[in-house]
């Protein structure tokens, strides 16, 4: 695969949010605490993130309602992919 700097905007975020979502299932994968959920203190640390560069907390908000809303469709009313 090209580098994402090579590649046009659109494959550069596909990109990118593949390997973001691969290291996070690492993480969830290598979780040593119990007590912590990973996908939960990703998606805070990822929300915080976002604001700190500049992202107002509506785009933020907006933007993660809409990636809800639009994942059944995605899903095909599956929990999981098998």
């Amino acid at each position: 695969m090209a580098a994402p700097s090579d590649m046009p905007w659109e494959g550069r975020y596909v990109a990118i949010t593949h390997e973001f979502a691969q290291r996070c299932a690492e993480l969830r994968d290598s979780n040593p605490y119990a007590d912590t959920v990973a996908l939960d203190a990703i998606m805070l640390f990822l929300a915080t993130e976002l604001w700190d560069f500049r992202f107002s907390r509506s785009e933020i908000e907006t933007a993660f309602r809409i990636a809800i809303d639009r994942l059944p469709k995605y899903c095909a009313g599956q929990e999981r992919r098998p």
